[in-house]
């Protein structure tokens, strides 16, 4: 097996509201679940707050869970300081989930533009598998998911289901 082929990478929305982000850890923790059953065992996230936060917490707790799988978390960071002006409680959970990961790649040395579609088409250039919570057909989210398509990647959208939820 590839090692593309057993590669998932995340992507989603950086303002999640409460209501939906309890939601989204339950889907993230079963679509996890299945995609382990499924062989895979490296989870990118792209290292920034909501979505990208809540894939890595639970590639985290799947590590805890299938332990003898050997399941990896790899953060695809856009440029080292990215969480410079985020709130204390977001720069926490980023280092305790840095400190957690198997790999932390740093895309850029510094911001500038056109990092982070750089780091995204990292994730999708090394993944069979793009699971996604897109609620909007533009931005960041939009153009992965469109990468990933374009570049035969699967693309599993759990936005609908997060509606179907509520």
């Amino acid at each position: 097996m590839s090692k593309r082929k057993n590669t998932c990478c995340f992507t989603g929305h950086r303002k999640i509201s409460a209501d939906r982000s309890d939601i989204l850890k339950f889907l993230l923790e079963h679509i996890i679940r299945l995609a382990v059953q499924k062989g895979y065992r490296t989870f990118i996230t792209g290292g920034a707050v909501g979505f990208d936060t809540l894939a890595a917490q639970a590639v985290l707790n799947a590590k805890q869970i299938y332990k003898r799988k050997k399941i990896k978390l790899i953060l695809a960071i856009p440029y080292p300081k990215q969480a410079d002006e985020w709130d204390k409680s977001d720069v926490d959970e980023y280092e305790r989930i840095k400190a957690l990961a198997d790999k932390v790649i740093y895309i850029s040395a510094e911001k500038k533009k056109g990092c982070m579609h750089k780091r995204n088409r990292y994730m999708v250039d090394n993944s069979s598998l793009c699971v996604a919570y897109m609620t909007k057909k533009s931005g960041g989210t939009a153009y992965t998911m469109n990468y990933a398509e374009e570049n035969q990647v699967m693309v599993f959208n759990i936005a609908e289901f997060v509606e179907l939820a509520k």
